[in-house]
């Protein structure tokens, strides 16, 4: 059974940082793209970061500059450092993987497997 399990979330200040861990078991996603996604209450989810199995990376401009994505294939885990907070950056984040795909993707429907998210609150 494929799981994946996010931490590392919790209350910061703004301009303040955080890392995210998502460790995944069941399965190894070494060979495949994973990536970040959050929601906030009343929103979209939408893409955070995505990396691919040669470690290209791709970030929307909302965060490029702030946040790092990157893995450890050996240890099936993938993180996101995020830096230089913001309020507007609340939400809850998840983690996803794709299905036998190497390539970054911004697009939720591309991720098979998804984490129970980890709330991330950031305080003015």
């Amino acid at each position: 059974q494929v799981q994946l399990v996010e931490s590392g979330g919790g209350l910061v200040q703004a301009g303040g940082s955080l890392r995210l861990s998502c460790v995944a078991s069941g399965r190894d996603f070494s060979a495949g793209a994973m990536g970040w996604f959050r929601q906030a209450p009343g929103k979209e989810r939408e893409v955070v970061a995505s990396i691919s199995s040669g470690d290209n990376t791709y970030y929307p401009n909302s965060v490029k500059g702030r946040f790092t994505i990157s893995r450890d294939k050996s240890k099936n885990t993938v993180y996101l450092q995020m830096n230089s907070l913001k309020p507007e950056d609340t939400a809850v984040y998840y983690c996803a993987a794709r299905d036998n795909s190497r390539y970054t993707s911004s697009r939720q429907n591309d991720y098979a497997y998804w984490g129970q998210g980890t709330q991330v609150t950031v305080s003015s």
